[in-house]
């Protein structure tokens, strides 16, 4: 069907059954543009029509569908961002890049939208069990990479994430995270076309990949900037610049330090833009201005290009940061999440396999929404980082209490049933205690100085602690002390097993169960750093490397060790243990639908102190995950079982019945993990 005569026949109030209704996608595209009213839309107007036209009849058929279901998405999305602009000139832009990122996408990616399309939860199924990684550190480049895919599916990963390998600029970069070219890879671990070939690799074995697109700023040597600085002012307003202080200082007034220590205040003064320049991280990280159309123009064609790549799930990196307002922190503000809304509206049009992550490290309050809330339910990212229950995890372990992470795990917003959480025990980057001061004094604690404890007890400073983490980012001001550090340094079975203490090895290894337990349970994507799964040290060594020497966090992106990686299936060594112990919990994950991420979550506050319940209720059957945080047994009462319909408990994880003994309590090994459900 023509565009001309789907438009008489969905303008006709007489058509007959099968007509689509006319949606206010509809109204711009085939309305206003070509009303004289507009003039100014119309070429863009009729482009769109004519690229339509180009599509054969199944590819036509196919964007006229996604058009008549997502548009409105795209155009309530425009009109909160960018009420003074000409909403219906932007629409048609956007979606004319999509039906262009469309046309460039190939079968076997067509393909694998219809997959999705038909499974729309598949990122919340239970076999979902993530790896994440920096490719060169794990295998040296991406053709490395292809030959070390069979680890990954012994591991059970089906969800790969590859830390930044866009093409930086050189010399310092943040990780990766200061990005030169969002078009090349680095060209030491190969280039598009490697890429390409990775991701067909992965997809053929069952493995998502998952990038990141640096939303918040670029590098200073972009592109963009580089325009800027030569005096191109179309390109100067890509980014917040001033003339003098007046405004910055007005901005600052209000704006938090993310890295005091080597990267003070949040502008810059560039000689060649003559002009303070906005710089959230570091003065060569320049952050761009979502307030100016052509920059959301731009990303959306970036998300296209890398979709098209074979990319299926973007991590929008520091996506809480992008939207400015005086007179606030700038983080979290409502426009972000129309940013996102636009983005992913596209996405869905061009190429729906795609799915978003948001990287929102935020306090709990403002967490679920970046999984979509009130107008942006459905809308916005797929995914969301689990922060709070990370801290609450090394909260528990640290102090053999429940009772703080009750009150906060509970405290959380319901989360949407389409929305998916990344649940971790630990990530590439440094641990920040985001422990809500609501939260801390209702379990009877001061949050500051819980935040402080927490601090010394996994740098080791406090007295009994087991744990040997780094001090990262310490601001006397602010009181803010965060820790680096890998999963068997933080958990104490690094140094136990360098002092070959074999008791203190026992306790090491079974608080990094329990905790990856605890996050796999918990309903989402369970997400394993790369070196965990071996129970990797801290790298002593971190801050030999070039680039690196003010930055400890290096210290837990260690390189993965292959001789030790060569242990994984032994079980008389560490490495076997901790190997087998993950590749057991994803086994177990992939067969329990109680653990789809839809599944509603509860945590019981009825249990001792020691003992953390949670209750997951799912049409197939309830099942209760229970968790002992302490060195010593611990017991829950057996009713918590029959009282969800669980008559004849038995422990997924354990492979064994749960037995109260005559009073009706079952009793609970020093860091147990127990995932209960209806026995057979």
């Amino acid at each position: 069907m023509s565009v001309q005569a789907t438009r008489a026949r969905s303008s006709d109030p007489a058509a007959g059954d099968g007509a689509v209704p006319l949606s206010r996608w509809r109204q711009v595209l085939f309305n206003q543009a070509m009303s004289d009213a507009v003039p100014d839309v119309r070429p863009t107007a009729e482009s769109v029509a004519s690229l339509l036209e180009e599509l054969d009849d199944h590819d036509r058929e196919t964007i006229e569908l996604r058009l008549e279901r997502w548009s409105d998405d795209l155009v309530a999305a425009l009109m909160v961002l960018y009420p003074e602009h000409d909403v219906a000139a932007l629409a048609l832009r956007l979606v004319q890049s999509a039906v262009a990122g469309h046309r460039r996408r190939s079968p076997e990616l067509r393909r694998l939208d219809q997959r999705r399309l038909l499974r729309p939860d598949w990122l919340q199924q239970p076999g979902m069990f993530g790896y994440a990684c920096y490719t060169d550190r794990f295998a040296g480049d991406l053709r490395g990479l292809r030959d070390r895919v069979d680890y990954l599916r012994d591991l059970g990963v089906s969800y790969l994430h590859l830390m930044p390998l866009l093409q930086p600029r050189d010399g310092d970069n943040d990780g990766g995270y200061a990005v030169q070219d969002y078009r090349a890879v680095r060209a030491d671990l190969g280039d598009v076309e490697d890429l390409q070939r990775l991701a067909s690799d992965l997809r053929g074995q069952g493995i998502s990949l998952v990038l990141d697109l640096v939303l918040n700023h670029v590098a200073r040597e972009h592109e963009w900037a580089s325009r800027a600085r030569a005096g191109e002012s179309h390109y100067r307003d890509y980014f917040h610049v001033y003339p003098d202080r007046v405004m910055p200082d007005a901005y600052e007034r209000t704006l938090p330090e993310v890295f005091p220590d080597f990267a003070p205040g949040n502008f810059t003064w560039d000689d060649e833009l003559e002009g303070w320049v906005w710089t959230t991280f570091n003065e060569w990280q320049w952050d761009v201005n979502w307030a100016n159309p052509d920059v959301l123009v731009e990303y959306a064609e970036i998300v296209l290009h890398l979709a098209n790549l074979g990319v299926e799930v973007l991590r929008l990196d520091a996506i809480a940061f992008t939207w400015k307002r005086l007179g606030t922190h700038c983080q979290n503000q409502p426009e972000v999440h129309a940013v996102t809304q636009a983005l992913r509206t596209v996405a869905r049009i061009a190429c729906p396999a795609l799915a978003f992550k948001a990287e929102a490290i935020v306090g709990p309050r403002d967490l679920v929404q970046y999984l979509g809330q009130g107008a942006h339910a459905g809308r916005v990212s797929d995914l969301a980082y689990h922060n709070s229950l990370m801290v609450q995890v090394w909260s528990m372990l640290a102090t053999g209490s429940t009772d703080l992470a009750k009150r906060a795990l509970s405290a959380l917003p319901t989360t949407p049933t389409s929305g998916t959480w990344i649940c971790y025990v630990r990530c590439h980057d440094d641990i920040g205690w985001a422990i809500d001061d609501a939260d801390a004094a209702a379990a009877g604690l001061d949050g500051p100085a819980h935040r402080r404890f927490l601090s010394n007890w996994y740098s080791g400073e406090h007295p009994g602690s087991w744990a040997h983490g780094l001090v990262f980012q310490h601001n006397p001001t602010t009181g803010d002390k965060r820790i680096s550090g890998t999963a068997a340094s933080l958990t104490g079975l690094a140094d136990a097993e360098t002092r070959h203490d074999a008791e203190g090895t026992g306790l090491g290894l079974a608080r990094l169960f329990l905790a990856h337990a605890l996050v796999a349970g918990w309903g989402g994507i369970p997400v394993v750093w790369s070196g965990d799964e071996l129970g990797m040290p801290s790298d002593p060594h971190w801050a030999r490397e070039l680039g690196h020497e003010d930055d400890n966090r290096w210290a837990h992106r260690e390189r993965l060790d292959w001789t030790l990686a060569a242990r994984r299936s032994d079980l008389e060594t560490v490495p076997g243990k901790v190997f087998q112990g993950l590749r057991h919990l994803a086994g177990v994950r992939a067969g329990l639908p109680q653990l789809h991420a839809s599944a509603l979550t509860r945590v019981l506050l009825e249990t001792d102190d020691g003992v953390l319940a949670v209750l997951r209720t799912h049409p197939s059957g309830a099942m209760v995950c229970v968790y002992n945080v302490t060195a010593s047994w611990q017991a829950i009462e057996v009713r918590h079982f029959a009282d969800v319909g669980i008559s004849q408990p038995f422990d997924a994880l354990g492979g064994h019945r749960v037995f109260g003994g005559a009073e009706g309590w079952a009793s609970l090994a020093p860091y147990a993990a127990w995932w209960v459900v209806q026995g057979p």
